[in-house]
């Protein structure tokens, strides 16, 4: 396993982190699917034992039910719970009050108490907001996260699903009122899902802030167990196919990773994670599995060495298509940017 610093922190991390959203299967998140608390404990040791020390769950996942396996599953397995950077979120529905969502300093303080109580810790690592939350203040939200950081609960604080100008409100507000910053960002991002790249990845890079990727295999498509033309059998595609992506462009790239993986002696899925653990933006990247056998499988990811050659092959036939503004920025700022790689220097 290899480890990273999260952001501008001396936090590390592994650059794999074992995902929860399949734990305990209650509620809408039972379609992701529903492991037992045998399960999980296996899971979290198998993981633990390739070296990963983060794991990402999440108040709404399962109706906080994930949260209360991981809990017991450190418990079960007597791990030092100071070895584990556990990172939870808040902001969606946990119930039907009209303050039982959002990011109002109300809710956040609730959740955040909740989620200690579930997860059997008297602090949480990394505590991120779920989404943005159009009712509230920026201000009023991190405001309250940096008092959490001050009053121990929290140890850092970050994003997830926001749009690039959101964040940099954000961290602006941190930056002039001498507050806790957001140090990593949880996105959508894969071979065949590159938006972020248009302005997020430079913002990150920019601002020193870490970049978590969630679905990092599309929901199981590039998984290499789909091809263009042929039904969907099997699989979370099937159900939900969330989160949405560009399904063309997906089958050409799957089309390349086949031969590749091949040549290589690995699996499609594996190439897919290997190349993202290769953009050097990439702090740590979510692996779930519904099974013991596919988590040892994405583990070995690690172990999956690109040449320049593969890097640029894959690069070629999944690069975002171009678009203004960023086609008019190439031309004009040529000039001063010769040379000069935004997303990798």
């Amino acid at each position: 396993m290899k480890y990273k610093i999260l952001g501008n922190t001396g936090l590390k991390v592994s650059t794999l982190c074992l995902g929860t959203m399949n734990y305990g299967g209650k509620g809408f998140f039972g379609y992701m699917g529903n492991l037992d608390q045998a399960a999980v404990d296996k899971q979290i040791a198998t993981a633990i034992e390739a070296g990963v020390n983060i794991i990402d769950t999440a108040n709404i996942y399962s109706e906080g039910l994930s949260e209360v396996m991981i809990g017991k599953a450190i418990s079960n397995l007597s791990i030092n719970r100071d070895d584990l950077v556990l990172a939870t979120k808040v902001r969606g529905s946990m119930g039907k009050g009209e303050n039982d969502r959002g990011l109002s300093k109300k809710h956040i303080i609730q959740q955040v108490e909740a989620s200690l109580k579930r997860l059997g810790t008297d602090y949480i690592d990394l505590y991120q907001i779920h989404t943005v939350d159009p009712l509230t203040p920026i201000e009023e939200t991190i405001k309250t996260l940096d008092d959490l950081v001050r009053s121990g609960k929290i140890r850092y604080f970050g994003a997830s699903n926001m749009a690039g100008w959101q964040l940099m409100k954000g961290l602006a507000y941190s930056q002039y009122h001498h507050l806790d910053r957001f140090v990593s960002l949880q996105a959508n991002y894969a071979l065949n899902v590159r938006d972020i790249e248009r302005d997020i990845l430079p913002a990150l890079k920019d601002q020193k802030v870490g970049l978590m990727v969630w679905s990092p295999l599309s929901g199981g498509l590039l998984s290499g167990k789909y091809r263009r033309n042929e039904p969907k059998e099997g699989g979370r595609l099937t159900h939900f196919p969330f989160p949405p992506f560009h399904e063309q462009r997906a089958y050409d790239i799957i089309e390349v990773l086949i031969p590749m993986a091949a040549q290589l002696q690995v699996s499609v899925a594996q190439l897919a994670l290997a190349w993202l653990l290769h953009q050097p933006v990439v702090s740590t990247v979510i692996i779930g599995a519904t099974t013991l056998e596919q988590l040892q499988h994405n583990l070995a990811a690690v172990d999956v060495a690109l040449t320049a050659e593969a890097l640029q092959q894959l690069h070629a036939v999944s690069e975002l298509p171009v678009e203004y503004p960023g086609n008019v920025l190439d031309i004009m700022t040529a000039d001063r940017s010769a040379g000069i790689d935004f997303l990798n220097a």
